[in-house]
């Protein structure tokens, strides 16, 4: 349709002459036949009364221009759908999808986030958004009036909880500015080691691992066995088990063990501090 946004308001201030009901059923039958002339023709002639109901949602902080295109979008559909040969005017059918147009956008604009697809949803949202008081610390305080909306639209009262924390805390840029800090991406915090921290991380656990070898080469071979089997093996060995491959009782496998323990503490300990 050759209309766009920018020259919408400009054309509304010019004026355009509102169509007879036989032109609009001669022109909507053009349209729905797939002339575009036609199309640009009946919205021109709709401007004002989709002005009008955009007006109605400037509360909600969006330009009128903005509101005026997504209005004109539910325009459109409800041309395509709308039957010529009934005794109806354009705007009175189209109202409806002019206006379910701009809610979705009021509704899609407000997070990133989806909050609500279904109609019942959309309708909470516009009820809780005419009660919302920004100057208030507790914007979930209402909780009545949440058990009403849940129970008037059949969903569950944490929904309606949701849908109004979203509309008291709505998405903000991490480049925001603030009085602390120039903005808040340098409030987040990340549980990763920096830099720094890697490296030394990094050094310290190939200076262990070197010492831990050093330490291992000192044991005596039986002992060295029974740490390699009990402690830098996959599957480790009972001492039962072990005993019999060695050729030793279980017991003698647990005082072999704890030995070579205290042994490595002794080796490693001057290393310790």
């Amino acid at each position: 349709m050759p209309v766009n946004s920018s020259s919408l308001l400009s054309r509304i201030r010019t004026g355009q002459k509102r169509l007879s009901m036989p032109e609009e059923r001669r022109l909507i039958k053009l349209v729905q036949s797939g002339d575009e002339t036609a199309a640009s023709t009946l919205v021109l002639s709709q401007l004002r009364f989709v002005l009008f109901v955009a007006k109605k949602y400037r509360r909600f902080g969006h330009p009128v221009a903005e509101l005026l295109q997504e209005g004109i979008v539910g325009l459109l559909e409800a041309i395509k759908r709308f039957n010529p040969d009934k005794n109806v005017r354009l705007s009175t059918y189209a109202m409806w999808w002019v206006r379910a147009a701009m809610q979705d956008y009021v509704v899609r604009s407000r997070s990133l986030v989806k909050i609500g697809t279904s109609s019942a949803q959309k309708s909470i949202f516009f009820h809780l958004y005419q009660r919302y008081d920004q100057n208030s610390e507790n914007h979930c305080a209402n909780e009545a009036l949440m058990e009403t909306l849940s129970r008037r639209f059949n969903v569950t009262f944490n929904e309606v909880i949701c849908l109004a924390r979203r509309i008291a805390w709505p998405d903000q840029s991490l480049d925001l500015e603030t009085n602390k800090t120039p903005n808040y991406i340098f409030n987040l915090t990340s549980e990763e080691l920096n830099p720094e921290e890697k490296l030394i991380s990094s050094t310290e656990t190939k200076l262990w691992k070197k010492r831990l070898s050093e330490a291992l080469t000192l044991l005596p071979p039986r002992e060295l066995a029974i740490i390699k089997s009990r402690f830098l093996s996959d599957k480790i060995p009972s001492r039962k088990a072990l005993g019999q491959k060695l050729g030793v009782s279980k017991e003698r496998i647990r005082q072999l063990e704890l030995r070579a323990l205290a042994r490595m503490r002794g080796l490693l300990r001057p290393h310790a501090a």
